[in-house]
């Protein structure tokens, strides 16, 4: 049992008064903003007596869950996550889309144009990229990040883009990256996680290459814990046996997300299928199944595409696969935005 505890406000003096009952009782708690968590087997009858009599007090709440703040138990209703004028988890289904990598100013001033003439509401772009073989692209660095602002700017559009080193947070901080993306294989960099979680950006949490719900859960309460609630779960598809398309999409974690988190969540279709003629089926899918979004691959010229040009959709293509997802979110009460 995990027990959490909501005060006033989390001011130092009130959070010292709190803090000094709980380490009387011999408590090994985690301070969270406004709240304490109180791990397994600390909480007696005796401590929830004196906590009751704590003017700052406000709430006590014994949950089952291994991921407290993450949990619908925590919070029923839905968290709603603002970058800029875009909100995630309410009845809008945002649109994400741009390169796997940003090349130069060129390239991510055609794509920004495009996502923006096509109905996309947020630009995406890998300025530091993982890539398996050392000798692939590895993305511009902190050029790319001022590329994919730049270029977003005079369009109003937030942008998107994927941490992997703790040394570079400061860099994303200082360019104003609306929302910070942490890749699958980074799921479990837990001082990542504990690093982003002291921010104040939203934060886009992929699933690990073979993680479990559970696992993910885990993962974004990481970030929870260490202060920030802004997370967005995506789901990307997991390795499986068969290799005839690259991960396999799954969509029934979509609804089943929903009875575990007030996260909202958001689906990779380009990341799944690997292909991008596969790309619309899956975001069809994903739409139906109540992604509060879609993360899409485009570029330019997808043949010349430095990384993942396989699964990259053409201006022209993303266009029409928005039109194409546009009544099958109004068809569940939802409209894409």
């Amino acid at each position: 049992m995990t027990v959490v505890l909501s005060i006033k406000a989390a001011t130092l003096e009130e959070k010292q008064r709190v803090s000094s009952l709980l380490a009387s009782e011999g408590c090994v708690y985690q301070w969270s903003g406004a709240q304490a968590v109180i791990y397994d087997g600390n909480f007696s009858e005796k401590l929830k007596r004196r906590l009751d009599n704590e003017t700052s007090v406000i709430a006590i709440q014994q949950l089952t869950t291994p991921h407290p703040l993450v949990s619908l138990e925590f919070k029923s209703a839905p968290s709603l996550i603002k970058a800029g004028p875009i909100t995630f988890g309410g009845p809008g289904i945002p649109i994400i889309a741009g390169p796997c990598s940003i090349e130069n100013q060129t390239q991510m001033t055609q794509i920004a144009q495009a996502v923006a003439q096509a109905g996309g509401s947020l630009l995406r772009g890998g300025a530091f990229k993982p890539r398996t073989s050392p000798y692939s692209f590895q993305g511009l660095g902190i050029e790319g990040l001022m590329l994919l602002k730049e270029s977003a700017k005079p369009l109003n559009l937030p942008v998107v883009t994927e941490l992997m080193d703790l040394r570079k947070l400061d860099a994303f901080l200082s360019h104003d990256i609306d929302i910070i993306q942490i890749g699958s294989r980074n799921m479990q960099n837990f001082d990542l996680l504990r690093a982003v979680g002291q921010t104040n950006k939203p934060i886009i949490l992929k699933r690990g290459l073979a993680a479990t719900i559970k696992e993910w859960l885990l993962a974004a309460e990481y970030i929870a814990a260490a202060g920030n609630e802004q997370i967005i779960l995506c789901e990307r598809g997991l390795r499986h046996f068969d290799n005839t398309y690259r991960n396999m999409l799954d969509i029934s974690a979509i609804p089943y997300l929903k009875t575990m988190t007030h996260l909202p969540v958001i689906v990779d279709p380009s990341h799944a299928a690997g292909r991008a003629d596969l790309v619309p089926a899956l975001a069809l899918a994903a739409v139906a199944a109540g992604a509060d979004g879609l993360l899409i691959e485009c570029h330019p010229t997808p043949d010349h595409a430095l990384s993942d040009g396989e699964q990259s959709l053409t201006p022209e293509q993303l266009k029409n696969l928005i039109e194409q997802v546009k009544p099958v979110a109004k068809a569940i009460g939802r409209e894409i935005i």
